[in-house]
């Protein structure tokens, strides 16, 4: 799915391209062998890219640089608003923990977005490929997306921004409806710029009442959020393998390969977690606070190593971005970077009762239960007790993995 809005955002681009006088030239093969051929085909004496923050896209960088001979090679700032070397303790060393890291981040100065271009020059004639489509990529669609290119992305921040953001403090934990802004797939893909993103929320806090502006510091907390994880992978490659915290390296993870199964396709019997899983796997979209719940649910009641998840969630999620990812999942073992300690395990049932409490979203993703009261949603049946006919039942009981889980990771 995520290729899938790739191809639709890339064919968005073009189209913007064309407009301002130039062209999307598509080209495959190893990044620098393409990029070095063009550039002496063209006569270009200068490469211009933005920074990447994953280790693949470090390593192109730097064979980009050590080949480029007489060519001028500029790397700018853009994935994040403060990147790599920029929010560092007082002793120059990273941030492993989010509070003081969001703080030094904040007493930063913000760079202004720059105005759109009038034109671009463009180079005609020059031969490249078709846009690429799913068929080019031997992939066929899995689910329904949200619409692509820089145009939607726009229209989705103006309408969180003239209704959403207000209420974003009290309703962003709540999965059921449109209660976030959803624009996380649009950062990733560079549709919209975090430096926009933020001003844009900025200047709309001013309008708004005392409860408004703390849910607009809440919503660019999230953007913190997102920064710390890349400064987390920038400083700490190996998270991408091991977890952040060395003391769980040697951490077996006893689960079995059918449970995680049983997961992924959300049969678990646990309607929170199973809704989760069928949003993430009709849509490419998972609410966070069910991230949450469904990370914890396979690192902590079954047992499984967080990179299987991690690794599932990067194959379906559609905002699918490494340091981000990683990051949740870490966190939600108990392994990572200021992650949740290892004895805060999240109860199913309780936080159903809590943000999904009348079963709206567990009812959208799962038929069998729409008949089903909510008081049975909400509460933990009896050992064996199936919700509906055609649904199972818990796959296992709640307190007694939670037993099994503290005394696992504290051994």
């Amino acid at each position: 799915m995520r290729q899938q809005f790739l191809s639709a955002s890339l064919a968005s681009l073009s189209a913007n391209l064309r407009a301002l006088g130039a062209s999307l030239l598509i080209r495959e093969g190893e990044a620098v062998d393409v990029l070095l051929a063009l550039a002496a085909e063209t006569g270009a004496t200068r490469i211009t890219f933005s920074r990447d923050p994953d280790p693949h896209g470090r390593l192109v960088e730097e064979r980009l640089e050590s080949r480029a001979g007489t060519l001028e090679i500029i790397s700018c700032k853009d994935v994040c608003i403060h990147e790599r070397d920029e929010v560092l303790t007082g002793s120059g060393e990273p941030y492993r923990v989010f509070t003081p890291f969001s703080r030094a981040w904040s007493k930063l100065g913000k760079p202004k977005v720059l105005p759109k271009p009038p034109s671009i020059p463009g180079l005609d004639g020059l031969p490249g490929l078709d846009l690429p489509t799913l068929d080019r990529w031997h992939l066929k669609p899995e689910g329904e997306i949200l619409e692509a290119g820089e145009k939607a992305a726009r229209s989705r921040l103006t309408t969180f921004l003239a209704g959403g953001l207000q209420h974003y403090g009290a309703r962003r934990n709540i999965p059921a409806g449109q209660t976030t802004s959803r624009i996380s797939q649009d950062l990733r893909f560079g549709l919209l710029s975090p430096r926009e993103v933020f001003h844009k929320v900025e200047e709309r806090a001013k309008d708004l009442s005392a409860a408004g502006r703390d849910s607009a510091q809440k919503f660019v907390s999230e953007l913190i959020w997102r920064e710390f994880y890349m400064a987390i992978l920038w400083h700490f490659p190996e998270v991408l393998e091991h977890e952040f915290n060395p003391k769980y390296r040697s951490m077996t993870w006893p689960g079995k390969m059918a449970d995680f199964e049983r997961w992924c396709t959300g049969e678990t019997g646990f309607p929170i977690v199973d809704a989760a899983m069928r949003e993430l796997n009709s849509t490419g979209f998972m609410h966070n606070r069910t991230r949450m719940i469904a990370a914890m649910f396979l690192t902590k009641d079954l047992l499984l190593d967080w990179r299987l998840g991690e690794r599932y969630f990067m194959q379906k999620l559609v905002d699918g971005e490494i340091a981000s990812n990683n990051g949740g999942w870490q966190w939600s073992a108990g392994t990572g970077a200021d992650a949740a300690p290892y004895f805060r395990i999240q109860n199913p049932w309780t936080q159903t009762a809590r943000y999904d409490p009348d079963g709206i979203y567990i009812r959208q993703w799962i038929p069998e239960l729409r008949d089903v009261p909510v008081s049975k949603l909400i509460t933990a049946p009896a050992p064996g007790e199936r919700l509906a006919k055609s649904y199972p039942p818990p796959m296992l009981d709640h307190s007694e993995a939670r037993e099994r889980a503290l005394a696992h990771f504290a051994a």
